[in-house]
């Protein structure tokens, strides 16, 4: 059975047996606010901002204008910048994030998905920062702060793989554990509230999204899905390349609805539209992969993919009771 999870493993993540140098993986504080991974020494990741990032090109007085916690830049296989910061269209976006539109504790609702109240996400410390030659682990707590209050605490684990002939496998881990009552729910009509990843393609033109029944032409909403993926051309080429985000099987409400947009965002909804309240005493598991690739994949081709996923994380789970 072992041998099996690690077979499963190593063809989900692209890492066969090989003779080649381990991959050297490198975490760097690339500024007071910024962690950076890179592999092979030199190669740039993707970047995980703990600390407060502002743009000044936003006006002072909008709340959307500085924010913490959210991995951005995220870059594809030839270096090229996939996710956006700070669009004009969306100034909210920020690469990949968490956060919800609706969330009400104590009678009084706030926004994390604009800023809307006294409501932050802030990085309270380090849980792990770990590499080895197949994979490198960051592990961080923050904390849904009003004041000096912590009213949930937010982790987060990112486990990026070796990069193999199949491309980059990075998971995600969000574990939210509130100490008050904490309703969420998404967008009336469109259900966005939890994960999101804005990609930056040059023009809506440009972007492809493919689901599950193949590519789309429209723009989904509250569509539910395991897997979506946005392909476009993200550097100075023709080139394309472009990310699938997978829903971890165990996933809350498995799967969860979607809102897919072709100008750059895929938004995750969960808990959607109707709302959830978390207690305390609690602990909610939100888990996701993200394949980084080349070229445009057929759904076909994703599909597979996303079953070698489901598989191997039902013989871990199977694995882990066994014990």
């Amino acid at each position: 059975e072992t041998g099996a999870i690690s077979l499963q493993l190593r063809l989900v993540t692209g890492r066969a047996e090989s003779t080649e140098t381990p991959t050297v993986f490198r975490w760097e504080e690339t500024s007071e606010a910024t962690l950076t991974l890179r592999e092979d020494q030199d190669k740039p990741v993707l970047a995980y901002n703990f600390g407060q990032i502002t743009n000044p090109n936003v006006p002072e007085k909008d709340p959307r204008r500085t924010r913490s916690c959210y991995i951005h830049p995220v870059w594809g296989l030839r270096g090229e910048i996939m996710t956006d910061d700070f669009p004009r269209d969306h100034y909210h976006h920020h690469g990949i994030f968490w956060t919800w539109p609706h969330v009400v504790i104590r009678e009084q609702e706030f926004s994390l998905w604009e800023d809307k109240g006294a409501l932050r996400q802030r990085f309270r410390k380090w849980l792990c920062r770990s590499t080895s030659p197949n994979s490198a682990t960051l592990g961080v707590e923050n904390g849904w702060m009003l004041d000096d209050e912590c009213l949930l605490t937010e982790r987060v684990w990112i486990t990026v793989y070796r990069t193999g002939s199949l491309g980059r496998f990075i998971d995600i881990d969000l574990f939210l554990l509130p100490h008050v009552p904490v309703t969420l729910w998404g967008a009336e009509g469109k259900s966005y509230g939890g994960l999101t990843m804005r990609f930056r393609p040059p023009s809506e033109k440009e972007a492809r999204i493919t689901v599950p029944d193949g590519l789309t032409t429209n723009d989904l909403y509250e569509t539910r899905l395991p897997w979506a993926d946005f392909t476009s051309r993200f550097g100075t080429d023709e080139t394309l390349s472009g990310g699938t985000i997978m829903i971890a099987p165990d996933h809350p409400d498995f799967p969860p609805t979607w809102l897919t947009r072709h100008y750059g965002p895929l938004c995750i909804g969960w808990p959607g539209i109707e709302s959830r309240t978390l207690e305390p005493g609690t602990c909610t598991r939100l888990s996701y992969r993200l394949w980084i690739h080349s070229d445009l994949p057929s759904a076909a081709d994703i599909q597979q993919l996303y079953d070698l996923y489901t598989t191997a994380s039902q013989l871990k789970c199977l694995s882990a009771n066994a014990n």
